[in-house]
């Protein structure tokens, strides 16, 4: 009796038991089917990858699943676990009104852009200058970068960096003002680093970058400025650092103002820096030492150079640069002046050369800033060599406001005066308010 009463209830728990299966093996016979169906549809875009370092933005579950994405592996598929990767430039529009007293400077060279002291024109004696104004706008000098950094399990720092502006010249024969305004793109920076050592281009290591004035031109204290960037090997331990730099000369030829680059040389041109730091600013001096070569003729050089930054307090700042040595041309004034001068045999001798800048920098307020700056380059030419249609030395004084109304935007305008003298007393000057929009990112 009482087992005709426990069939019933063994069946019935059976059959839940298998219900149950049958559901579970019917989940999974629909889950296997859905990933069928999704293998047999397009590919959908990948989701957005966060930079490395950086916190994706949060997204609710249904948004998480509603946007395609767009990127499935790292940005540095090349580069080891952990790598970094940065980008940054600025857009910056420059526009000018020029009034140089000896006719305008050649349209499409590098003086209409920026002031360039070589570039003043001095007419021969007797002629009739025109000195009407003339206007100028150019975006070429917004540029853009991309770095990669590492460092190792054992503590080793590398870092991958290259920049380009779009100071390249004009494309074929579309990259003019008349039509497309097209501009190539000019690499200035290209060079890896690993812990102290650097190699590749950057600036020259005889040049103190961080003394250079807040300018709305691109240089603005062209005249005594040490300013060159080419290949060189590096070493930096701390206040201290060397390098052994692309060897060039620039010979001015005997008797006249033609002059031409040659590159002979076989010995890099080698400099030493060093700087201190503080809550006062900063203090740099540089040695460089020069093979010069033509042919077979050759002559050796040396230079110095004083730069830094000295703080008047929490709104005011001098910046400043002194530089002299034989043979410094090249380096100074984007080489207004050359390194060597041939004589009547064809022997090389260098030319002794100086130059300096300073510049007042004052924060009116958080987003007003104004800066009061003079430069000057002197050269002592042999006439007898050189000839007197060469340049003997130039000045230049500037003014400038720069408004920050937002963070990253720069709204600036600057009044400047150069002028420049050659050895026979001519000379020739420059007038121009140069305004400019830039936004850094």
């Amino acid at each position: 009796m009482v087992l005709g009463l426990l069939l019933p209830l063994g069946a019935q728990a059976q059959t839940a038991k298998e219900i149950e299966l049958e559901a579970r093996v019917a989940e999974l016979e629909r889950m296997v089917q859905q990933l069928v169906e999704q293998q047999a549809a397009p590919t959908a875009t990948p989701a957005p990858v966060a930079p490395v370092g950086v916190a994706p933005a949060a997204t609710s579950p249904a948004q998480a699943e509603a946007t395609p994405a767009i990127q499935t592996q790292p940005i540095l598929t090349g580069s080891p676990e952990g790598a970094r990767f940065s980008y940054g430039g600025f857009i910056k529009l420059d526009a000018m009104t020029t009034d140089t007293s000896d006719g305008e400077i050649v349209d499409g060279s590098a003086g209409r852009l920026f002031y360039v002291p070589s570039t003043i024109p001095v007419t021969a004696n007797g002629a009739e200058p025109d000195s009407d104004p003339y206007t100028d706008f150019t975006a070429q000098f917004s540029r853009f970068w991309f770095a990669a950094d590492y460092t190792s399990d054992e503590g080793d720092k590398f870092r991958g960096y290259i920049e380009a502006d779009l100071f390249g010249g004009g494309s074929n024969n579309i990259g003019n003002e008349t039509s497309t305004n097209t501009h190539g793109i000019t690499i200035r920076h290209a060079f890896v680093t690993w812990n102290n050592w650097l190699a590749g281009q950057t600036w020259t290591n005889f040049q103190d970058t961080a003394s250079l004035p807040d300018t709305v031109d691109f240089l603005g204290v062209t005249d005594g400025t040490i300013f060159v960037r080419q290949a060189q090997i590096r070493y930096t331990n701390g206040p201290w650092s060397f390098s052994a730099e692309n060897p060039q000369t620039l010979l001015n030829a005997y008797q006249g103002t033609a002059r031409g680059n040659t590159g002979d040389g076989v010995v890099p041109d080698v400099t030493g820096r060093w700087t201190t730091k503080g809550d006062w600013g900063h203090l740099s001096v540089a040695g460089m030492l020069r093979q010069f070569k033509n042919d077979d003729e050759t002559a050796g050089g040396g230079a110095v150079s004083v730069a830094g930054k000295f703080n008047l307090g929490a709104s005011d700042d001098i910046r400043y640069m002194v530089n002299a040595g034989q043979g410094i041309g090249r380096y100074m004034a984007f080489g207004m002046g050359a390194d060597v001068v041939a004589d009547a045999d064809g022997d090389i001798e260098p030319i002794t050369a100086y130059g300096l800048f300073a510049g007042w920098r004052h924060v009116f307020s958080p987003s007003l800033r104004g800066n009061l700056i003079y430069s000057a380059a002197h050269y002592d030419n042999d006439p007898s060599l050189t000839g007197y249609g060469v340049t003997e030395r130039s000045q230049s004084i500037r003014a400038n406001l720069i408004y920050t109304p937002f963070p990253k935007l720069d709204i600036g305008a600057e009044l400047s005066y150069g002028e420049r003298m050659l050895e026979d007393d001519r000379e020739g000057d420059l007038k121009r308010i140069h305004t400019t929009v830039k936004y850094s990112f």
